[in-house]
């Protein structure tokens, strides 16, 4: 027992996760038709397509075909590639990633103050596109995979044929578009080509502003068959009850993800996917920082609560179903402090932030960074998009500012870029693997060092005069902003 109350009002620990897994067959192939031309494309080799709704079929019938570009509306940039078009009912063909538009200083390098440079936004993330087209009223998606912008070959793609998991929302997901999808890029010429289009003009029309959507003069057609099981999976939450009667009612959440791989296919006979460090090591960490928050003096103000997640590897389901039905109000939630992996290889002179410069709590952050002497390092790889690929996303989606730690790189007493080596190592041999286990040269005195830093931010940011907030021109800014309206002006 560390002391916490149960974190449902229920009075449990639980908070009951619906998920469903979705397997899809191809019974009728993707075919595009103009006139008595007729383009089909290859089952998985040209395509690979899908559908969130818990349906036995889902299908689109002679749906005109537009090229949205990037597929993406951004108003804190300026940016629209719907203008003066409805989708709705259509099939829209986009391009991955954020639109890739030159620095006017140097056309060598992006614009930093447009969809933030090299760093990937949200709106560069595939699961946007297929979101967005769900808010127009679009009956398909379809991205054109490029691995440069991707970041990945056509065959990750491939991966996604595998049985798909979603939460199931009270609509069984029919408020997605019927057909999510990627198409190789090879695919797309073709089909641009009997449009009587070319990807290469349209692509550079789409890194303009004044970028509208093309229809191609073409129909498309598809269906799917789902085979369908329902799962009942748990988050597990514990509550910290706020010391001041006047912000009790406010929350401050730590989380982590439980879940791993479970058991699968073996790798030199060991089929148990443990998980050690993706993500028992993170789970640990909020469970002592709980501990320590029940015993320090004075009690925090605000509430605090230690969220433990389910199917973060099934795509962020646990965080997203209790972003969409928190126990919590959001608006009421100051931050979230995700824990996603730990130091295991001692103490470092920094600690890395993946989304630096985000929120008010890399404020709070680097102010208990320099008490112990140490800085901030922003993520070394912005362009992959990682802010976007663990459990606090979910919350930052909904507005509520979110900070992503990471393990420090200047590790104390070793060589510059001994902490990338030990990195590359654990990516290559032991991530998503069996051997993902406690190794006997891990060290946890970095671990511990980064426990207490983010412990000193939590308890801040809980008995601070006022709620953190999203740095200008973020993405999530406004979503904040309109949250936090009373409700008579929503």
């Amino acid at each position: 027992d560390i002391g916490v109350q149960p974190g449902n009002p229920d009075g449990t620990f639980i908070q009951k996760v619906p998920l469903v897994g979705i397997t899809a067959t191809n019974t009728r192939p993707l075919t595009f038709v103009k006139g008595s031309q007729a383009l089909g494309l290859k089952w998985k080799d040209d395509v690979v397509a899908w559908t969130k709704h818990v349906a036995d079929t889902a299908s689109i019938a002679k749906s005109d075909v537009i090229f949205a570009g990037y597929g993406v509306e951004a108003p804190e940039f300026n940016w629209n590639d719907f203008k003066d078009v409805d989708v709705k009912g259509k099939t829209i063909v986009v391009l991955v990633n954020d639109p890739p538009v030159p620095d006017p200083v140097d056309s060598s390098k992006l614009d930093p103050g447009t969809f933030g440079g090299k760093a990937m936004t949200y709106y560069g993330r595939w699961t946007y596109k297929f979101e967005e087209g769900a808010r127009k009223g679009a009956a398909a998606v379809l991205i054109v995979h490029e691995e440069g912008p991707a970041g990945y070959p056509f065959s990750v793609v491939q991966g996604n044929l595998n049985e798909k998991f979603d939460i199931v929302t009270p609509d069984k997901n029919m408020g997605r578009v019927n057909i999510e999808g990627w198409i190789t890029t090879d695919a797309a010429r073709k089909l641009f080509a009997l449009g009587g289009q070319d990807l290469d003009a349209l692509k550079k029309q789409a890194l303009s502003r004044d970028f509208k959507p093309v229809p191609l003069g073409v129909q498309a057609t598809m269906s799917l068959a789902n085979k369908m099981r329902t799962i009942e999976s748990r988050n597990v939450i514990g509550k910290l009850e706020g010391s001041d009667p006047a912000l009790t009612g406010e929350y401050v959440i730590y989380s982590a993800h439980w879940d791993h791989l479970g058991v699968g296919a073996p790798v030199n006979g060991d089929r148990i996917y443990n998980g050690a460090l993706d993500n028992a090591s993170g789970v640990a960490t909020v469970l002592e920082i709980a501990r320590a928050l029940t015993q320090v003096n004075p009690k925090p103000k605000r509430s605090v609560l230690f969220l433990m997640v389910t199917a973060e590897e099934q795509g962020l389901l646990g965080s997203q179903y209790y972003s969409v039905t928190p126990l919590y109000p959001l608006e009421k939630t100051a931050a979230v402090i995700n824990i996603d992996g730990i130091n295991q290889w001692g103490k470092t002179k920094d600690i890395t932030v993946i989304g630096l410069g985000a929120s008010d709590l890399d404020d709070y952050l680097r102010q208990a960074a320099q008490e112990q002497n140490r800085t901030l390092t922003p993520d070394a790889e912005p362009e992959k998009g990682f802010y976007y690929r663990s459990d606090h996303f979910n919350f930052a989606k909904q507005g509520v500012p979110a900070l992503d730690p990471d393990s420090g790189v200047e590790f104390i007493g070793k060589p510059a870029e001994w902490g990338k080596q030990k990195r590359d190592e654990y990516t290559e041999h032991d991530y998503h693997a069996p051997s993902d286990q406690i190794k006997p040269d891990w060290d946890l005195s970095g671990a511990a060092e980064d426990a207490e830093l983010l412990l000193a931010v939590g308890y801040r940011v809980a008995n601070a005069d006022k709620l953190p907030d999203w740095k200008p021109g973020n993405e999530f800014k406004a979503k904040r902003e309109a949250m936090l309206k009373p409700r008579s002006e929503r």
